[in-house]
């Protein structure tokens, strides 16, 4: 999966937003409710890397293979950053931002979850 098939894959999902914050921050977030879920850094020297929250279990396994580490400032939130989503393999890639974007869904009221889940339906 490339960058631009991840950035569409976040975007796919059902309330899914996509905000480009500029500097100092440079981050092409993407959040559902208000809550992010996945995000791109998108200034030099680490443009393009992505970073998505992940459990304990596997922010302990991901950070042990090349290519991932604990996400600056978020890391002991669990956010991982991989550095080229190229080099990853797209299935896990894709398993580890839907689970994201659920704990982030989960986190809103019952209200706003219902409300996503009708903008999916109509």
């Amino acid at each position: 999966m490339n960058v631009e098939e991840l950035k569409s894959f976040c975007r796919g999902f059902a309330g899914a937003t996509e905000v480009l914050h500029g500097a100092p921050t440079n981050v092409l977030a993407y959040a559902v409710g208000g809550k992010n879920f996945a995000y791109f850094k998108t200034s030099e020297p680490e443009k393009w890397r992505f970073s998505t929250r992940v459990s304990t279990d596997r922010f302990v396994e991901l950070t042990d293979i090349p290519g991932v580490k604990p996400a600056r400032y978020m890391g002991r939130f669990h956010w991982v950053t991989i550095v080229q989503v190229e080099h990853f393999p797209p299935a896990y890639l894709a398993e580890l931002v839907e689970w994201s974007y659920r704990k982030a869904l989960g986190s809103l009221s019952k209200a706003a979850q219902r409300a996503i889940a009708g903008d999916k339906e109509g």
